[in-house]
Order: structure tokens, then C-alpha cells, then sequence
């Protein structure tokens, strides 16, 4: 087994002790967790190990400081490990350190390169994976990760290369004396353009920030230097921005010893870190990093240099376990244990959550369709669903899932829960049809003496529907004119002095009913044309929403194309041809064979005798006195109808105008075969042209024997996979692997009677 030997100045025994260590650590750094707290954190460790840190946002430790804050030797000090000393190498890209426990040592390094680099970038990053026998080689090791990323060879070279990646090193150390944990150094935050550094670098380096700094679960350790005034240091904005209230902020002040003794500058950073300026929950520690002269020293004598620093400075006056970074290790600790135990709960909701979407996505790209016979069961599955579906929209059976759809929604044609229940969408647009014929459907609004007229409107409670961007216009004829009996009869005569034949006087042209009928039927074409538009768009949308709901949306598009989108022009073709029939029909000389046409004729002449018979009673009636007999004590009335008279009256009600005779005939024959033919023409439109041509059969359009008579070249152009949604399928399923990993992983942990 290789071992890592740690370089610096070291005595003869230190030297020999490393000759028998596999991977040297304190035994502070040994004590940094006890068997509970790496029970909570192997979780984590586990679930990150799936590769679900980039689908979920896990619990881990950041660091992040201004340029020259002194991070990376923060990061040192926490976990042993010796960067190396040249700034350039170390502080342009994040780099992710993962200790984990393991039975033998081992050092991995590898590049996560960033998901916005081109696919073949990426591949051949990822290959990167190299392993290291001496901390001595890390720098040729990080030099080698720079220039893969393809970054200069210094933030101060003047060459076109980038100075900063969002690509992450990844330094993965496993042995059997190290914790589980995470932690993750970001580049500086740069406050202006210097020499190499260009203005897009500086933004690069806060979208890099703010990528880490701003997870909901990630604890910022924000690292700022004693030697410039903290107000001048970006990150304190930066993490306040992202965490206003300092629930996941630890402040680390670091380059104490480089304050003068007693000076200002000292009492205000000792102000800060007591907490009293700038406010963190989590509040702030101290730390004194190796100077310039302590470099090569140990990480022994480092802690033992710190620890006489605290013993001797100003700074003793803080408690001990805000100073020092073994005293730093046992709050992070705890602090992580804390913290990562709390989000447990949250993290298995939200991985529950990515499973459930991701598995969803993967069912709608169906089955893998590589070959023809793929594709053809593929496309069999799918038209089967979709009949069976369709089939029951269209004969009102709602029972399933997909008619379930939000069914609280008001009931609207612009409703996507109104569009999937078919037959009641249908039925509520032929309601709305007829009521608009019978309100909107005459041109003229008669009023007659004598006669009830009923071709006024009967009340349904149809609403009228708002238009959306996709419906086409309907348009509205409008209120029909009001005419009075008396103008009533002047149109009539009008249409019947410019047909008159042969016919005698008193009597009309058989054929003035057709003029009339014609005129006062006028907005009957363009209100049916509107309604079978109506009709034929909903299933439009009916069909494409059933499709969307059931196969992918490549498939969709070209199945669309294909076959659907050229059966519903051609079914919408024969029902305007159909409707152009009925049209033609009623553009005729009425036909009539239904008794109704005559009982409401005779009806109509009887109402206005009626009216002449009432008013000659009431005229020719005469009420006598009233008298009182005492001895019944009742009161008595005569009332006295002159028969005579009713007769005289009566008689003289006959018009002798022979002309308005006719015109009286001619109307009660128009009224009469508009009212049978109104009743026809709906029954008409509604079945011969919509359900017919628009709603019957649409199952039809798309079944499994429509499948079966398609050649493989068809189904292949329809149903084979395109390069992006096999991309995708691995994507998804290597996903989905993750996910089911971590999950397990979770139930597990999450049944642990220590949770």
C-alpha cells in the first residue's frame, strides 16, 4: 500500500515516524467526530458518492473569503492536508476536498468539469482521474487539472487564456483515521480588474460564489483578513445577501497577529468577533495561520505556534472555543452534525420528489425505439391508449385518472379539465347553438295583436364564453329589430306586391312564405358556420392535449404532422360541405310534411278571433244595479250580454281589406314554417354535420388498426428515437440510479433509532 508522506522540515523521529504511517493526522483531527455523528454524515458522504450532488442541494462546509483572505490555509489547517504554498494554483478554481473513512489510504484526484462546457469537453475532462503516493506531488498534480481546464499559467499572464474555470477539482483522501467530511475552497472574490484579470473573470469568480454560497443547505465559513478593514471585504455582503439572517454563517477572522497590540484596529476586530457588529447565529472564531517565516513548519508545531498566540494576545479574552482550530474542528463538527441532522427529513422529501419527476419524465419517453418492430409496439401501445381514451371522451364515460384532471375548475371551454371531458363540452356548445338561434336566429322580432309569439328566446343557462388567442371568432349577429304588428304587415306587403301573379285578390303567392322565410332566416348560416368552428377546434385541442398527455412531445409533433392534423382538415372539409347542403336547403322553397305547421297556423287565426271575440263580449256587456234583500241579507247584480251586438261586433271584426288579409295569411305561414324549420335545422347541424363529420369516429383517427396498416418506414419517421431523446433516456435513467441509491441509503438511515 502506497503511503502519503506530508513535506516540510522534520525532525529524524518525525521523519521516521511518517516511514510507518499510511496517512498522518493529529489526534485532534482523529477526535473530530464521534460514531453517532459519522453515522449522520456517512449519509451524506454515501448519497454524494451516488452523484446526486448535482441533482440536490447536500449538506457541506464552504469556504469563501475576498483574494488573500486566507481560505486555502484555513482549509489546510481543518484537514491536514499540505496545498500547495503558490496561490496561482490553488485559488482560480473551486476546489472540493472529500475526507471520508475508509479501511486503507488512498488520494484521488479528478476534474468535474462544467455542465455548460461542450459534451465532448466534457467526456474527455471527466477521464481525468489520477492517484498520488506523496503530498510533494500535488502542485504538478493541480498544475496538470489547470491546464486540462485549459486556464493560463498565472492570474497574471497576458495570454488569451481564461484565468478562472467553473470547473471543480475534486480531492478525494480516504483512510481509516480520517472523518466524513466536506469541504470546498472557492476563489477569491476580486473587487476590480487587475493585470490578467479581465472584468468577465471577475464576474466568473461571483457567479462561482454565489453558485456555492447560496444553497440552502451549505454552511458559508466566511474567511475575512485582520489586515484590511472587514467593511472593505466583499464577502461579508455577499453571504449577508444570500443569508440574511446568519443561520448558516460562521465568520472566521484570520491574520490576527499581523494587528498591532492595543491599536483600534485590534479592538475592532475583537469587537467583531464577539459578535457584537456583525451578527452571525452561528457566530465567529479566530484563527492564526502559519506566517511567511512558518511555512515549511509542521502542522504540529502550526497548532502549537497558534496556541502560545492566544495564550499571550489580546485575544485571550475570547472564550477558548472561539479561537484555534482544534477548537474550530469540534464546533464544525458539532455544528455540522447539527445541521446535517436537521436537513435529513428535508433532504429525503426533496429526493422523494426529484425521484417521482424523474421517473414521470422517463414514462412519458416510453419504451426504447431503436428497430421498426420498437417502434411499432411502441406506436401500438400508444394508439391503444389513446382510443380507449378518446372513445370514452366522445361517449361521455369519464371513469380514470386523465378525466380527473383538476374537475374543480370551472366549467369553460377555455378550461384544459372542460376540454378533456369531450361529450360535455359538445353537448354544452349545442346547447349554446340552439339558444343562439332561437335568440339571435330571425332578423325580425314580431309583435302581433291577438297572437302569443313564441319564437323569443327559451331560457337556458348556457353562459356566453369568453374568446381566447386560439378560438376562432365567433361572431355576433345581433338583437333581431323589433316590429310591431302593424309594420309587421308593411314588410309583408312589401315582399308580396313584388311577387304577385295570377292569384286573385285576398289570396297570395304560395310562394312570398319562401321570400319571407329567407329574409327573416338570414343569420342561420354564419351562427352554424361559427358553432361547427367551435365544435372542431375543441377536438382540436381535445386531441392534442390527449396526445401530449401520452406520448412524448417528439412523437407528438410528428404523429401530429402525419396522419392527425390531415384527418381533422379533411373531417372538418366535409362537415363545411355538409353544412353548405343544409344551407342550399333552406335556401329552397320551404318543404313541409309535419302537422305542426298547420296547428300553428290554425293556432295563430284562432288566438286573434279570440282577441275579436273577447272584445265584442266585453263591449255588447252591461251591469245592472245592485240590490239588497233584507230578508236573505245578500246583494245581487244583473249583468246583460247583448247577443246582438256580440254578433254586429263580431262580424265588423273581418277585415274587408283584402290585401291586408294576405298579408295576414302570408305571415302566419312564414311564422309558422320558420318555427318547424328552426327546430329541423338545428337538429340538423348538430347531428348531420357536427357529430357526423367533427365528433363522431375520432377514436378512429388513431387506433391500432391504423398502426397495423402503416409500413415500417412510416413508423420509424414517426416513432423512431431522434439523438437528443436517447440523450436524454441515459440522462434520465442514470438519474433515476442515483436517486434509487440515495433513497435506499435514506430509509435506511432515516429508520436508524440514532435519527
Amino acid at each position: 500500500m502506497k503511503t502519503l508522506d506530508v513535506p516540510g522540515d522534520k525532525t529524524p523521529e518525525e521523519q521516521s515516524d511518517l516511514s510507518t504511517s499510511k496517512m498522518n493526522t493529529t489526534l485532534s483531527l482523529e477526535g473530530l467526530q464521534t460514531d453517532e455523528q459519522r453515522l449522520v454524515l456517512d449519509t451524506v458522504a454515501d448519497i454524494r458518492k451516488c452523484g446526486l450532488e448535482s441533482i440536490l442541494s447536500l449538506p457541506q462546509l464552504v469556504v469563501c473569503g475576498d483574494q488573500s483572505a486566507g481560505k486555502s490555509s484555513v482549509l489546510e489547517a481543518l484537514t491536514e492536508i499540505p496545498f500547495p504554498r503558490n496561490d496561482n494554483l490553488c485559488t482560480r478554481f473551486a476546489t472540493e476536498i472529500i475526507l471520508r473513512r475508509a479501511t486503507l489510504d488512498s488520494l484521488t484526484i479528478k476534474v468535474i468539469p462544467d455542465d455548460k462546457r461542450p459534451l465532448a469537453e466534457q467526456e474527455w475532462i471527466k477521464a481525468f482521474n489520477e492517484s498520488i503516493s506523496d503530498f510533494s506531488e500535488l502542485p504538478v498534480l493541480m498544475e496538470k487539472a489547470m491546464n486540462l481546464m485549459g486556464l493560463s499559467k498565472s492570474s497574471t499572464s497576458t495570454s488569451n487564456a481564461p484565468a478562472f474555470a467553473k470547473d471543480v477539482l475534486s480531492i478525494e483522501i480516504e483512510g481509516p483515521t480520517r472523518p466524513q467530511l466536506t469541504l470546498v475552497d472557492l476563489p477569491g472574490l476580486i473587487q476590480t480588474e487587475t493585470k490578467g484579470v479581465t472584468k468577465s473573470d471577475v464576474e466568473m469568480v461571483k457567479e462561482i460564489t454565489h453558485h456555492y454560497v447560496s444553497q440552502p443547505r451549505t454552511i458559508c465559513l466566511a474567511v475575512i483578513s485582520a489586515t484590511n478593514d472587514y467593511a472593505n471585504q466583499g464577502i461579508l455582503t455577499k453571504v449577508r445577501e444570500v443569508d440574511p439572517d446568519g443561520e448558516r454563517t460562521l465568520g472566521i477572522i484570520t491574520k490576527p497577529d499581523r494587528l498591532p497590540q492595543g491599536s483600534g484596529s485590534e479592538n475592532a476586530f475583537l469587537s467583531l468577533a464577539r459578535n457584537e457588529d456583525i451578527f452571525f447565529k452561528l457566530g465567529w472564531h479566530v484563527l492564526k495561520n502559519r506566517s511567511f517565516e512558518e511555512g515549511s513548519s509542521s502542522f504540529l508545531d502550526r497548532n502549537a505556534s497558534e496556541e502560545s498566540y492566544f495564550n499571550r494576545s489580546n485575544f485571550k479574552v475570547l472564550p477558548k472555543e472561539c479561537v484555534g482550530i482544534e477548537a474550530l474542528r469540534i464546533r464544525l463538527s458539532q455544528l455540522l452534525f447539527e445541521h446535517v441532522k436537521r436537513e435529513l427529513p428535508r433532504l429525503r422529501e426533496d429526493l422523494d420528489e426529484a425521484l417521482s419527476e424523474s421517473q414521470s419524465q422517463l414514462g412519458l419517453l416510453g419504451n426504447r425505439r431503436a428497430t421498426p418492430d420498437d417502434c411499432r409496439a411502441f406506436m401500438a401501445q400508444l394508439s391503444l391508449e389513446y382510443y380507449e381514451t378518446c372513445k370514452a371522451a366522445v361517449n361521455g364515460h369519464y371513469e380514470g385518472d386523465y378525466f380527473d384532471h383538476k374537475t374543480d375548475q370551472t366549467f369553460s371551454l377555455s378550461s384544459p379539465a372542460t376540454i378533456r371531458r369531450l361529450r360535455a363540452a359538445v353537448q354544452y356548445m349545442n346547447t349554446g347553438f340552439s339558444n343562439a338561434l332561437r335568440t339571435s336566429g330571425h332578423k325580425y322580432q314580431i309583435a302581433r295583436k291577438g297572437v302569443t309569439t313564441t319564437e323569443v328566446a327559451i331560457p337556458v343557462s348556457v353562459p356566453v364564453e369568453k374568446e381566447t388567442d386560439d378560438m376562432p371568432t365567433i361572431s355576433q349577429p345581433g338583437k333581431p329589430t323589433k316590429l310591431s304588428s302593424s309594420k309587421s304587415l308593411k314588410w309583408v306587403e312589401q315582399v308580396l306586391v313584388r311577387t304577385r301573379g295570377r292569384e286573385l285578390p285576398g289570396n297570395f303567392n304560395p310562394l312570398v312564405v319562401g321570400e319571407l322565410f329567407w329574409e327573416q332566416s338570414t343569420n342561420w348560416q354564419q351562427l352554424a358556420a361559427d358553432h361547427v368552428d367551435k365544435v372542431a377546434h375543441v377536438c382540436t385541442q381535445f386531441l392534442k392535449a390527449l396526445l401530449l398527455a401520452k406520448a412524448p412531445k417528439d412523437i407528438f409533433s410528428r404523429l401530429w404532422a402525419s396522419h392527425i392534423q390531415d384527418a381533422l382538415k379533411s373531417r372538418s372539409e366535409k362537415a363545411v360541405q355538409e353544412l353548405k347542403m343544409l344551407i342550399e336547403d333552406i335556401q329552397n322553397y320551404p318543404i313541409n310534411y309535419n302537422h305542426y305547421y298547420t296547428d300553428t297556423i290554425k293556432k295563430q287565426r284562432q288566438d286573434r278571433q279570440k282577441e275579436a271575440l273577447a272584445k265584442s263580449i266585453a263591449d255588447a256587456t252591461t251591469e245592472g244595479p245592485v240590490t239588497y234583500n233584507a230578508l236573505s241579507k245578500t246583494h245581487t247584480s244583473t249583468t246583460t250580454i247583448d247577443t246582438e251586438q256580440v254578433i254586429k261586433q263580431y262580424s265588423q271584426h273581418i277585415d274587408p281589406d283584402m290585401e291586408r288579409h294576405s298579408c295576414e295569411e302570408a305571415l302566419d305561414c312564414m311564422l309558422a314554417i320558420y318555427k318547424v324549420s328552426q327546430k329541423t335545422f338545428v337538429a340538423n347541424v348538430t347531428t348531420q354535420v357536427v357529430e357526423r363529420h367533427i365528433v363522431r369516429g375520432l377514436e378512429k383517427i388513431f387506433s391500432p388498426l391504423t398502426v397495423l396498416s402503416m409500413k415500417d418506414a412510416e413508423v420509424e419517421a414517426v416513432a423512431s428515437e431522434p439523438p437528443s431523446a436517447k440523450r436524454k433516456r441515459e440522462f434520465l435513467g442514470d438519474r433515476l440510479e442515483k436517486l434509487k441509491k440515495g433513497q435506499s441509503i435514506m430509509r435506511k438511515v432515516m429508520g436508524s433509532a440514532m435519527l
